[in-house]
């Protein structure tokens, strides 16, 4: 995979159009429909049979100077929550009242830095119905974890309907114990929430060339690796007001493009499939981060744990995690 690196500018990246020479398994064919802006029967139609969409992307990860090579998951699938204790409501366990769906985004990203390698994952949970005073369409939590040889880390974000709550631990020093409550703006739109804006799940609803000013939150991830609070600022959104073709390893794509930019010029850009289910195709950050979709499924992953269930990750162009002790001669 070809990506270009470095910082470089919303326009360039807008106009991105690589090529892979990575032929990966065609993807699923789906009938096209407009962005989902209610989570209505067509959202349910395709949300709601109980698999999550399982995609693998090429990624490229500025780590201490360099650009890391490595690879990002993206699994979505939506869920059951429980409002009191925040985390997925088991059948039977908690009262009716309690329980409100919710769409889960498992953000992994895998890269390796020299001696030793990272490993992340956000996991993002966006409400699909209105709840303790929360709309739909709004974050109920999101916690970010990273381990890596020097240490880890953990966070997580509470969303309630005037405020959010935040808490976490660290190894490193100034982040040993996270404690801060912001509160929440009207409109706000998470750095964590944006995979879910760009797909049309979460407002606000833009149209092909509008761009719109809404207030922004920083990511858990962000805001540990700049050692800072959560804090928010202003974001303009914009979503292309044209469609072009872009290849990668999965295929060739119609795709629209949605960009965030910051005023400090930090900004956000992704190629996101003009049909539905409207998948991210590629992703590509003034950070210099940026990924390029290989292969896309819908399975019950959480039943392939066997060692059957290898094949499934073949299918989604990864090897099974191979031994790493030199054989003994």
């Amino acid at each position: 995979m070809r990506i270009i690196l470095g910082a470089v500018s919303l326009a360039s990246a807008i106009i991105l159009t690589t090529t892979s020479c990575n032929q990966s398994p065609p993807l699923p064919n789906r009938a096209a429909k407009e962005v989902p802006t209610r989570y209505g029967p067509e959202f349910w139609e395709d949300w709601g049979d109980g698999y999550a969409e399982v995609s693998t992307y090429q990624l490229v990860m500025p780590r201490y100077g360099e650009a890391r090579e490595g690879e990002s998951i993206l699994i979505f699938v939506s869920e059951t929550m429980s409002e009191r204790q925040r985390v997925k409501a088991d059948p039977g366990r908690n009262p009716k009242a309690d329980e409100f769906p919710v769409m889960k985004l498992n953000w992994l990203k895998n890269f390796q830095t020299g001696i030793y390698d990272y490993s992340e994952m956000t996991s993002s949970f966006l409400g699909l119905g209105p709840k303790a005073g929360r709309p739909a369409g709004m974050l109920a939590k999101t916690s970010f974890s990273r381990q890596e040889w020097c240490g880890h880390m953990f966070a997580q974000a509470l969303y309630d309907a005037s405020k959010v709550r935040i808490s976490g631990s660290s190894y490193f020093d100034g982040d040993s114990d996270l404690g801060q409550t912001l509160p929440f703006q009207a409109e706000g739109l998470s750095e964590d929430a944006l995979p879910f804006w760009v797909r049309g799940m979460a407002g606000p609803v833009l149209q092909p060339g509008e761009s719109k000013s809404v207030p922004f939150l920083t990511s858990l991830r962000s805001s540990r690796d700049a050692h800072q609070p959560m804090a928010w600022s202003r974001i303009n959104l914009t979503r292309s007001l044209t469609v072009q073709k872009l290849e990668s390893g999965a295929g060739e794509f119609e795709v629209e493009t949605f960009s965030a930019q910051l005023a400090n010029n930090k900004g956000f850009v992704y190629f996101v499939e003009k049909d539905a289910p409207h998948r991210i195709i590629r992703w590509q950050f003034t950070s210099g981060e940026a990924a390029e979709l290989v292969a896309s499924d819908r399975v019950k992953y959480w039943e392939l744990n066997m060692p059957g269930g290898v094949e499934a990750l073949r299918s989604l162009g990864l090897e099974p995690r191979a031994p790493r002790f030199s054989p003994e001669e």
